[in-house]
């Protein structure tokens, strides 16, 4: 009965009169010709530039995303030549990466991407991005090889560099008296 209803709706839908066409130039991100242009919705930020409320927000829906779709579909066997951490969440880079994979399939899924957008998302993004993040010599090798033997344990990442640690620390000499 409910996909009745839901195939009745559709058909509804889509037997009604189209929308009224918008300005010939919304395309182009005018709203009309020397009008200006229509408010576009906020450019999503990387989720490490994010704080707070915010950053946790985006995290759990990172992780629902991860976790009751990716890991599902595309998690493969953890192996020592793919290993996985279930505290994924606090390898950064992994974020970073899984952030940036997650919002290019919301991108590539939307009906705007045309029929051809999760090829293109499989084909630009899934792959590279589960191979640099699953990688033998990655960000989680040192965490799960093996599901008989779960573990995690974040690298080190390399120091920072000269020019930082100068920048850092106050100057020790004191300066030259000036002689007469």
């Amino acid at each position: 009965m409910e996909q009745s209803a839901q195939q009745a709706q559709q058909l509804d839908h889509l037997s009604s009169a189209p929308e009224p066409p918008g300005s010939p130039f919304a395309a182009f991100g005018m709203s009309s010709f020397g009008g200006p242009p229509s408010a576009s919705p906020p450019e999503p930020r990387p989720i490490l530039e994010l704080a707070g409320e915010d950053l946790e927000d985006e995290l759990d829906a990172l992780s629902d995303w991860v976790d009751d779709f990716l890991l599902s579909v595309y998690g493969a066997e953890v192996t020592t030549a793919a290993p996985w951490c279930l505290q994924w969440q606090e390898h950064d880079d992994v974020v970073a990466w899984l952030h940036a994979l997650w919002l290019a399939y919301q991108q590539h899924r939307d009906p705007e991407a045309g029929l051809s957008g999760l090829f293109v998302w499989h084909r630009d993004f899934l792959t590279h991005a589960m191979a640099a993040i699953r990688a033998p010599g990655g960000p989680l090798s040192a965490c799960m090889t093996s599901p008989d033997r779960p573990a995690h344990r974040l690298l080190p990442g390399p120091p920072p560099s000269v020019r930082t640690e100068a920048a850092s620390t106050p100057a020790t000499d004191e300066p030259a008296e000036p002689t007469s």
